[in-house]
């Protein structure tokens, strides 16, 4: 699933790809502003992106997709 990240006084969003469903990513999010501390999510690649919840904009999170079938998924 896609999740868009934006940062509050940066014109760049943070975008990434996730094997994390949305319920997971929405329980991260709160309990990284409820904390105070960063917001740690991990992408299909295996990489880490840690944002500092204090600074975090917003979440987007997108929907959920199935697998693409025909020519569209070369």
């Amino acid at each position: 699933m896609e999740i868009k990240i934006g940062i509050q006084n940066v014109g760049r969003e943070i975008v990434l790809e996730s094997a994390q469903n949305a319920d997971e990513v929405a329980t991260l999010v709160s309990e990284a502003i409820s904390k105070g501390s960063e917001l740690r999510l991990t992408d299909d690649k295996g990489r880490v992106v840690i944002v500092p919840a204090n600074v975090l904009g917003y979440v987007e999170v997108g929907a959920e997709e199935s697998r693409r079938v025909g020519f569209g998924a070369l």
